[in-house]
């Protein structure tokens, strides 16, 4: 007997994977466009001494502050914006405009422009028009994978994130010495070509195929539903059950993630006394080390049937690698590197369950009976609540970095605990409705 697969199956998985193949590549623009100003920081550092004759590391947090909470604010709306209209659109529009910015932040370098306001308005502008990208491609991914291991297909597909700042520190680190401005240009020019290949060929959901045979060739006609569900309100997603405590937990772990992101490079040439070049290589492997910690995560989330003990247990690991970066400075190189690897594991780890995985879970519960319009608000509520937390953390860090380099890692530990301490919140409620308390 032969084992016989149809044509509508073969199809599906062939549509699945193009879908999770270009969604990875759309979001790893993103990043890569979000990664240059950390790399680019150490250049600045003479600029702003020189021009604005003040504290840098408060300069350049609230830099990033400007981008971080531009982008927090704006993810709460995009969200609700992107379940009205259709996410091919709002997505590519959203590509192009980010494009747009990140190449207006290199040219202020090669025309020579000296003003504050100008980068502020830039990072403002570029942090809306990013939330564009997130609530799209997971409610994107959401439409076309089920429940079904998702913990695992989301690791893997999360690892965009990692993947992007890691080119974007290689593409930013190639000019950062000679021309920082192509640190902007080229990854602003690729996701604007990266959004204009997502006009072209992205698929939003999963339909019906119909396939036949004419003129001895096999045709896919892709037949689109004539009902959709409604869209869900912005409370309705909130009474979610867990949509809170997963958000409140991604605020203190994004936090931590986002520190790490914006102030890595800076911290590794002040503290190992390398050059831009060299500590921006060093901090990717912190990515390297993400990307294996949110495959892992969603394995063992997949095995065990529980999103948030895996969570809690990489957060409670995570505390005292934190405590040893804070004397990175009297380790070797091989030590340092071992604990990039395994801190950018436990630290992204939850991270990138929480913002896929769960967000995914949570966006098609039961509750919502088969309506899987919500799963672009619950993914923007979570993220955008997360975003909060990025948005403090750099902030805070350029404020206790000019105190000394422990205090932003007493600060990193504290909001460890307190993700770990929402969800045990979670996971005792959890506990009182199975034990009926």
């Amino acid at each position: 007997s032969h084992s016989f697969v149809s044509p509508g199956v073969m199809v599906g998985i062939a549509y699945r994977a193009f879908t999770f193949s270009l969604t990875f590549l759309l979001y790893t623009s993103f990043h890569l466009s979000r990664k240059p100003i950390s790399i680019v920081k150490v250049m600045c550092v003479c600029v702003y001494v020189c021009v604005y004759k003040s504290n840098y590391k408060q300069l350049l947090g609230a830099m990033d502050y400007s981008f971080l909470c531009a982008y927090a604010v704006g993810m709460f709306l995009s969200g609700i914006i992107g379940e009205r209209l259709p996410i091919r659109l709002y997505l590519t529009f959203g590509m192009l405009m980010s494009g747009l910015f990140t190449c207006l932040f290199g040219l202020g370098y090669i025309y020579n422009i000296h003003s504050l306001g100008f980068y502020i308005f830039v990072q403002v502008a570029n942090g809306l028009v990013q939330t564009t990208g997130w609530p799209s491609v997971v409610t994107c991914i959401g439409n076309w994978f089920g429940k079904g291991r998702r913990g695992l297909i989301m690791g893997i597909w999360n690892s965009h994130t990692s993947v992007g700042n890691i080119l974007g520190s290689l593409i930013a680190g190639y000019w950062v010495s000679s021309n920082w401005g192509l640190s902007f240009i080229v990854p602003g020019l690729i996701i604007a070509a990266m959004g204009i290949i997502c006009f072209l060929f992205l698929i939003e959901r999963e339909h019906c195929y119909v396939i036949g045979w004419r003129s001895k060739r096999l045709q896919v006609v892709v037949v689109k539903s004539e009902s959709e569900p409604s869209a869900i309100s912005f409370m309705g997603a909130l009474r979610i059950p867990g949509v809170i405590e997963f958000s409140l937990c991604l605020l203190f772990a994004k936090l931590v993630s986002y520190t790490f992101l914006f102030w890595l490079p800076l911290y590794i040439t002040k503290t190992a006394h390398l050059d831009a070049k060299k500590a921006g290589d060093l901090s990717t492997l912190f990515d390297v080390g993400g990307i294996v910690g949110g495959i892992l995560a969603g394995v063992i989330s997949d095995k065990l049937g529980k999103r948030a003990t895996t969570c809690a247990v990489m957060l409670l690991l995570a505390a005292p690698i934190l405590y040893g970066f804070s004397m990175i400075s009297e380790f070797g190189l091989g030590p340092t590197i071992g604990m990039l690897l395994v801190c950018g594991g436990l630290v992204n780890g939850p991270y990138a369950l929480i913002t896929t995985a769960v967000a995914a879970d949570l966006g098609t519960h039961k509750s919502l009976k088969g309506n899987a319009r919500a799963l672009s608000t619950v993914t923007a509520i979570i993220d955008g609540t997360g975003s909060v937390g990025a948005a403090i953390g750099p902030l805070l860090a350029g404020v206790l970095s000019s105190q000394g380099w422990d205090q932003v890692f007493y600060m990193l530990m504290a909001a460890d605990f307190l993700a770990l301490m929402w969800l045990c919140v979670w996971m005792c409620f959890l506990c009182s409705c199975c034990c009926g308390w």
